[in-house]
């Protein structure tokens, strides 16, 4: 995504796509979103942060018109190493009782151009999801040489206990599955662009929600 520095150190962003995928599943119904975000930092290491990202009267998420990601993220430098861990609560404007909330911790690795990261992200037992929900992950990115292009792929898990189904079907509509995509990003002074495949091992292979996508997407400074 296109960054810009507002104030020093307030990160702020704006985006458009073709699509809100977020684990292979579409949150806005296969329909065009816009995106923007911020990112306060508030001591060494800890910043705030949120994200508003539009859906249109999402079906996944109850009818919600949009999606507020607000949270925190708490990141140190150990050699080559990065270690995250986060916390997000997220809010869905115009639906009820559809908010949740996840932490999440991640292990990233960076050698010249490339990084790779190992995350787990678990959504604790929340009747808005029917239970609960973990989320294991690995990705990696390089920069082309030369270029002001990046390549990056990841492949997930997602998993859980189910105590309500109709609800769990929100964020594993086919019980456990396997999301993995692969992106090619473009980066301009202030501008990005870019191309994402997206898709699942769930049985749905003529669906909007978690069948095979590619989204554009594009993304400006402030």
């Amino acid at each position: 995504m296109a960054t810009a520095q507002n104030a020093p150190g307030i990160t702020a962003t704006l985006e458009a796509a073709s699509d809100e995928r977020r684990r292979g599943l579409s949150w806005s119904d296969g329909e065009a979103v816009l995106r923007g975000s911020v990112s306060v930092p508030v001591a060494d290491g800890l910043s705030l942060d949120g994200t508003a990202t539009t859906l249109w009267g999402s079906n996944r998420h109850g009818g919600a018109d949009a999606v507020l990601d607000l949270g925190a993220t708490y990141a140190r430098d150990l050699g080559g190493f990065r270690l995250t861990a986060e916390g997000r609560y997220h809010l869905f404007p115009g639906a009820s009782n559809q908010g949740y909330g996840e932490v999440g911790a991640i292990a990233g690795f960076t050698l010249g151009p490339a990084n790779l990261d190992l995350g787990a992200r678990y959504a604790p037992r929340q009747s808005a999801i029917g239970g609960d929900n973990l989320y294991l992950s690995t990705s990696a990115a390089v920069g082309i040489p030369g270029t002001p292009f990046t390549l990056s792929g990841h492949v997930g898990r997602s998993s859980g206990d189910v105590r309500d189904p109709l609800r769990a079907a929100r964020l594993r509509p086919d019980g456990n599955y396997w999301d993995h995509g692969v992106a090619l990003d473009w980066y301009q002074g202030r501008w990005s662009a870019g191309l994402r495949y997206a898709d699942t091992d769930i049985d749905a292979p003529n669906s909007v929600h978690a069948g095979a996508s590619l989204i554009a997407r594009v993304g400006f400074t402030l």
